[in-house]
C-alpha cells in the first residue's frame, strides 16, 4: 500500500475537529456546573460524609428556592421514604402532581412514587387506587407488580391470580408457581369451611399450573382424609416423593398416622425407612424413630438412630441418640445422660430451624411463603444444620 501525500493534510483536519468537539463539551459541562447552586455541592458533601439529615435539610432549601427542579423533588421524596418519613415523602410527590407544567412522563413517575409511599406506609387502599391509575403508562408493569404484592398482603387470592395472569400475558415473566400457591391458599379456605369438593377442584387447578407443587398434593391428601378415604389420602401423600423426595419429611407424620389408621403400621415403617435411606432428614428420622420404638422397642430404635448418625453426623441426630439411650439406661447413668441430653438438646434446638434461601430468614416451622421477604417456596424442607452438613465437601 503506497503512502499518499494528501494524508498529511487530512490528519491535522481530524485532530482539529476532535479538539473543537472537546472544547464544546467542556464548556457545556462548566456552564451546567455553574448553573447549580453552591448549596447543591454542600448537600452532596453531606451525603458523602454520611450526614443524611443535614443533606436533606440542604436539598429541601434548594427545592424551596427553585421549585422547578423536578428531579431534585424525586430525589428528596425517595430519601424521605427510605428514612421512614413517609408523610414528607407523600407531600413531596403530591406537590409534584399538583404542578400544571409537569409532563405526562414526569406525572406518571410522580404517581408511581406516591404509590410506593402509600405501600411503604401500609395504606394499601390508597396504594391500590394510585397504581390502578398507571395501567396505561410507562409504569404499567411496575404498577401491576405492586398490585400483585398488595393483593397478597390483603390475602385477596382471586385478585392475585388475575393480576399474575395479566402480568404473565403481558410478557412480564412466568408466574405459574405463584398462581399454584394462590390456588392452594383458596383451597385451604375452602377446607376451613368444610367445602371439600370445592377445595379438591381448586387444588386440581393449582396442579394444572404447577404439576410439581408439593403443597397442592399434600392438601389433596388432607381433603381425601377429611372425606374418610384414608387409602386415597395415602396414595396422594406418597406422590410427594415423586415430586420432590426431600419434601417427604413434611408428610412423614401424615403417612405414619394413615398407615396406623388402616392397621398397616409395619408397612408404613418400611416405606419411611426406604425414604430415609434415599434422603436423610431429621424430621423423617424422628417419625420413623417413634414408630420403630412403638413396634420393636428401645433397642431397635437405638440401633436406627446409631446407624443414621454414622451416615449423617449432626447435633440434632446426637440429641435423638441420647434420647434413645435414656430409655434403657441403668439407673446409675440416668442422671449423667439426662444432663448431657439437656446440654445437647439446648444447642440442637438452635439449629432446628428452616431457612429462606432468598433472604436468610430462619423459623422453627416450615413456611410456603417466607415471612421475611414474601418469596414463595424459598424454604428448603431440611433444617439448617442438615443443609450445612450436606454442603460440606
Amino acid at each position: 500500500m503506497e503512502f499518499e501525500v494528501w494524508w498529511l493534510l487530512v490528519i491535522p483536519f481530524f485532530f482539529a475537529l476532535g479538539w473543537i468537539a472537546a472544547r464544546i463539551d467542556i464548556r457545556h459541562v462548566i456552564a451546567e456546573s455553574r448553573s447549580l447552586p453552591r448549596s447543591y455541592y454542600k448537600g452532596l458533601n453531606a451525603l458523602l460524609d454520611e450526614h443524611p439529615d443535614k443533606a436533606i435539610d440542604i436539598f429541601v432549601e434548594i427545592a424551596r428556592l427553585d421549585p422547578e427542579t423536578a428531579e431534585l423533588h424525586f430525589a428528596l421524596g425517595n430519601l424521605f421514604r427510605r428514612r421512614g418519613d413517609i408523610e414528607r415523602a407523600v407531600r413531596v410527590h403530591q406537590s409534584l402532581l399538583a404542578r400544571a407544567d409537569l409532563t405526562p412522563e414526569l406525572a406518571a413517575q410522580a404517581r408511581y412514587e406516591l404509590g410506593q409511599d402509600y405501600l411503604k406506609a401500609g395504606l394499601l387502599d390508597r396504594a391500590e387506587e394510585t397504581f390502578h391509575q398507571l395501567a396505561h403508562s410507562q409504569y404499567g408493569t411496575q404498577a401491576s407488580r405492586a398490585l400483585l404484592e398488595i393483593y397478597q398482603r390483603e390475602k385477596e387470592w382471586k385478585r392475585a391470580i388475575e393480576a399474575a395472569l395479566a402480568l404473565q400475558a403481558s410478557g412480564a415473566g412466568a408466574y405459574q408457581k405463584e398462581i399454584a400457591q394462590f390456588y392452594c391458599e383458596l383451597a385451604q379456605d375452602d377446607m376451613v369451611h368444610a367445602h371439600a369438593d370445592v377445595a379438591m377442584a381448586t387444588l386440581e387447578k393449582a396442579l394444572s399450573y404447577d404439576r410439581n407443587n408439593v403443597r397442592a398434593m399434600i392438601l389433596i391428601g388432607d381433603v381425601l382424609l377429611s372425606k374418610g378415604d384414608t387409602e386415597a389420602a395415602l396414595l396422594a401423600w406418597r406422590r410427594v416423593e415423586q415430586q420432590s423426595s426431600p419434601h417427604v419429611a413434611l408428610v412423614a407424620q401424615r403417612l405414619m398416622d394413615g398407615y396406623r389408621a388402616v392397621g398397616r403400621l409395619r408397612e408404613g415403617v418400611n416405606l419411611l425407612k426406604a425414604y430415609l435411606a434415599e434422603a436423610a432428614a431429621i424430621d423423617l428420622l424422628e417419625v420413623v424413630f417413634k414408630a420403630v420404638l412403638e413396634l420393636d422397642g428401645p433397642e431397635a430404635a437405638n440401633q436406627l438412630i446409631s446407624d443414621e448418625l454414622r451416615r449423617t453426623p449432626t447435633l440434632l441426630g446426637l440429641d435423638k441418640l441420647i434420647e434413645a439411650r435414656l430409655m434403657h439406661s441403668p439407673p446409675e447413668r440416668l442422671a449423667e445422660l439426662t444432663l448431657v441430653k439437656n446440654l445437647v438438646g439446648g444447642y440442637a434446638q438452635k439449629l432446628a430451624r428452616y431457612q429462606c434461601g432468598h433472604c436468610g430468614f430462619k423459623a422453627k416451622q416450615f413456611y410456603w411463603q417466607c415471612p421475611g421477604c414474601s418469596q414463595w417456596e424459598s424454604y428448603a424442607p431440611r433444617r439448617t444444620e442438615e443443609l450445612s452438613v450436606m454442603n460440606q465437601p
